[in-house]
């Protein structure tokens, strides 16, 4: 028998279910993510049993994708959306081309008219940013060069669908065969319709960020400072979810950007606040639960049918998202003379579809445009695909391997020179011997290397941001790109005359490998890292590394020393006085 379930027992329903096929999926090896997305089948109205309210838990799960998103531009500032525009923004937009074009091409082989054909290719070219982020976070890699190209890339793609769903009415009567709704307007006024409602678009998308980056950056952060004053841990928490919802919801009313993007840049504008890390840290547990009800939700739309109706159309439609997305993505980053890890990373990325691929279908559907096959088909591939993706990111080291082993092209496109690998002849002998080769150029990067520029210590950097690379060098600085955990990286960094490896990434795995490449060039070198807690600081330690800081001792040591600055002035602030008020 059928029950309706109502918000509290859907809530119930869905994050009991999501633990315990969750706990069952990670027992037997395989993500949590295949967990909650079997637990949506399960109370999905295509099964037997106990139905979910969908509306409910689609609700809900946009609750859970705005707060995803949101921690996500609390780590990711406009400096670093700009910093992979070049290969992010014609990446993106030529990818979505080619899977639009493999997906019509697909539709159209079935006897689809290319109406129909058109609308099923655009929702398989636009990937997940959910999934994504899920996928970056178990694998460590989110803050990566490699996960910000990745997010760079599908925050354009966002934006350019975004702009699809507005423009997709006024298109739908000059598609032809479709949008009933507009089948009195005669192709002269679809056409100007179509133009008019481009300028639009891109006039209210453009508000909005002006908005964000000229109001929002100077009212968020004031904002919170205000908040904390109260000394009230509540409200500092709920200013941070009403901040991010509140904002999401009014880009989507006003000026008709999704929640997504609404959250994502109501993040990167908190981002400039000191208050940014307290922000993430208080909006973590409200952000895991409910990205679980994305997936749970994802789940419940599925109809287990159609592998009987359609198991070939099916497998079709995964292998374009899976194989041939990826594809066309990793020919596009090498074509950028990016290394096969980034070209990797970004094509695993790409292999599945989600929430925007649902709206777009669900629209087409509306306007007359796609049927009810192709809307099964889409969501019947985008289970499949996301359910296969944290697989594929876990595999993306094995495949690199296989390739390199067995393939000459894939170790020339490995050994290739990309642009600013080297550094240049004329750079300053003082940088090549004694130096301190410094491992990351994100903001505490920065903050290492002004301080050696201010003091005269000579340094070269080694950054995988090949535009921040390029700024470096005009002004001067001895910087090359690439991944520092790459011997090849750091014998152009002249690390066997270095006097001292400082590790800024916060990335523990980076970390190992950098220090394990440096002794194995320089026995030598004093090596010194971040981390993030006594536990990561004392197997770094364990690893041989020098020196290991972290948040929490780094600010005990700064008070410490305040304090015994201001009650004994003169005392020395290394010496043992210090030390016993940090113990």
């Amino acid at each position: 028998m059928e029950h309706n379930l109502s918000l509290i027992s859907t809530i119930a329903g869905g994050f009991g279910m999501a633990l315990a096929l969750g706990l069952i999926a990670e027992r037997l090896r395989v993500p949590a993510l295949v967990g909650y997305l079997v637990a949506g089948v399960i109370l999905g109205p295509a099964t037997p049993g106990i139905v979910a309210d969908q509306a409910i838990a689609s609700q809900l799960s946009e609750i859970g994708v705005m707060l995803l998103m949101f921690g996500v531009g609390l780590h990711f500032s406009p400096g670093d959306l700009l910093a992979v525009k070049r290969i992010a923004i014609p990446g993106a937009v030529a990818q979505m081309g080619l899977a639009t074009l493999l997906g019509a091409l697909l539709a159209k082989c079935w006897g689809w008219q290319w109406s129909g054909a058109f609308v099923f290719g655009l929702s398989l070219s636009c990937a997940s940013t959910v999934v994504l982020l899920k996928a970056l976070e178990a694998q460590g890699s989110l803050e990566s060069m490699n996960g910000r190209i990745a997010v760079g890339w599908l925050v354009v793609e966002d934006l350019a669908t975004v702009l699809a769903l507005v423009l997709l009415p006024p298109l739908a009567s000059l598609l032809g065969n479709g949008g009933e709704a507009l089948a009195a307007a005669d192709e002269a006024a679809a056409q100007g319709s179509f133009w008019t409602a481009i300028g639009i678009t891109l006039l209210r998308v453009s508000a909005f960020i002006l908005l964000m980056l000229v109001v929002g950056q100077r009212l968020i952060p004031w904002l919170l400072r205000y908040v904390e004053r109260t000394g009230s841990r509540e409200l500092f928490t709920l200013s941070v979810v009403a901040i991010a919802i509140g904002i999401a919801y009014g880009a989507a009313e006003w000026f008709h950007v999704s929640f997504a993007l609404g959250a994502f840049f109501a993040g990167m504008v908190m981002q400039e606040s000191p208050h940014s890390h307290r922000a993430a840290a208080e909006s973590l547990p409200l952000r895991d639960a409910f990205s679980v009800l994305f997936f749970v939700s994802v789940g419940m739309l599925f109809e287990p049918g159609i592998l009987l109706d359609a198991p070939f159309k099916t497998f079709a439609v995964v292998t374009i998202i899976i194989l041939g997305k990826s594809l066309a993505a990793a020919a596009l980053v090498l074509a950028f003379r990016y290394p096969l890890r980034t070209a990797l990373t970004v094509a695993v990325s790409l292999a599945q579809i989600g929430e925007f691929s649902f709206i777009l279908a669900g629209l087409g559907m509306t306007l007359g445009l796609l049927s009810k096959e192709g809307m099964s088909l889409i969501l019947a591939a985008s289970l499949i695909a996301i359910a296969l993706n944290p697989l594929l990111f876990a595999a993306i080291p094995a495949l690199q391997g296989w390739l390199l082993k067995r393939y000459e092209w894939a170790r020339r496109l490995d050994r290739r020179e990309a642009p600013y690998t080297q550094l240049p002849m004329n750079t300053d002998r003082k940088a090549l011997e004694g130096q301190v080769v410094l491992a990351g150029y994100g903001r505490v990067g920065q903050r290492i290397a002004g301080s050696l520029t201010e003091h005269g210590i000579p340094f070269v950097i080694a950054e995988q941001n090949r535009e921040c690379v390029e700024k470096l060098r005009k002004k001067g600085i001895p910087a090359v790109c690439g991944d520092a955990a790459e011997p090849a990286v750091l014998i152009q960094a002249h690390i066997a005359k270095a006097a001292m490896l400082v590790v800024a990434t916060p990335l523990l795995p980076d970390a190992y490998k950098m220090a394990e490449t440096a002794r194995a060039l320089n026995p030598d070198i004093e090596i010194v890292a971040r981390t993030h807690n006594d536990k990561e600081k004392q197997s770094l330690n364990d690893e041989g590394i020098s020196a290991v800081f972290f948040g929490e001792e780094e600010l005990a040591r700064s008070m410490s020393r305040h304090v015994v600055e201001r009650f004994a002035p003169g005392v020395q602030t290394g010496g043992r006085r210090v030390a016993m008020a940090e113990e």
